[in-house]
């Protein structure tokens, strides 16, 4: 992609670094996600302890982009996820990703330690997606679509569609924005928003079964400032709403949550 919201430079001219980057992996995207261009660095993110939570934590994280052929790896697109793609036609890749996927713990939410909520263990999905980049005058517009199923078959499977687009460039200054929603089955919403008899007892929360559905949608905003030829700093901000059983189940103190 050579525009003037992005700029190519081949890997073994060497790569450029990230640095003051927030709002990672759920969910530092910036227009790195509109270039091609390789970053690595480290980032600060401030989030809840999850979605629906009232509690906010703050924690370091690193930036990764790679788009190699085949191999990728990649955190700047709302999941911190790798594997390998392909082009099948002019900006029109396909592929298959590795990607982390994160638990609860309820020494980061006031809510879930007073209620004795067990934790959740962080883990790993597996899956495919495709992505279409295209270039509409000046603007770069990106469009990504995942299916995720998580390794423990008990939690479920997940689909998520973004769409990114670059929407102002001044000197060295870039902004962006995005949108995004994510489905998920009755595993994946019910294993982190249902309660079961047993563990109403123990919480002293309503016994709550969650269907599949909608589980949430994105609106955020992108930014990204060139230092130098080999440094960027990068941001994002992002709010993010709950949806479907997700948003009335007992564990959702609130309906909307911020990231950045």
């Amino acid at each position: 992609m050579n525009t003037p919201l992005s700029r190519r430079h081949p890997f073994t001219a060497g790569m450029r670094a990230a640095t003051l980057a927030c709002g990672l992996l759920m969910p530092l995207s910036v227009l790195a996600e509109l270039s091609d261009d390789t970053l690595l660095g480290p980032g600060l993110r401030t989030r809840p302890a999850y979605d629906g939570s009232a509690s906010q934590r703050v924690e370091g994280v690193p930036v990764i982009r790679y788009l190699g052929q085949p191999w990728f790896a990649r955190s700047t697109q709302g999941v911190l996820e790798g594997g390998l793609r392909r082009e099948i036609s002019p900006g029109l890749h396909a592929g298959v990703q590795l990607a982390y996927e994160p638990g609860r713990e309820p020494g980061e939410s006031s809510f879930l330690g007073n209620h004795n909520v067990a934790a959740i263990d962080s883990g790993a999905s597996y899956g495919a997606h495709i992505e279409w980049n295209h270039q509409f005058g000046p603007m770069p517009v990106t469009l990504l679509a995942r299916m995720r199923q998580h390794t423990d078959s008990g939690r479920g499977a997940q689909a998520d569609l973004r769409a990114s687009a670059g929407v102002y460039r001044g000197g060295h200054l870039g902004i962006g924005v995005f949108l995004q929603s994510i489905w998920a089955n009755a595993k994946s919403v019910d294993s982190f928003y249902g309660i079961t008899p047993v563990q109403s007892v123990a919480t002293g929360l309503s016994a709550y079964n969650a269907g599949g559905g909608w589980l949430s949608s994105s609106l955020g905003l992108l930014g990204s400032l060139d230092l130098s030829h080999d440094w960027i700093a990068v941001g994002s901000m992002e709010s993010r709403r709950l949806r479907g059983d997700a948003a009335h189940s007992p564990l959702a103190e609130q309906g909307t949550n911020f990231y950045a």
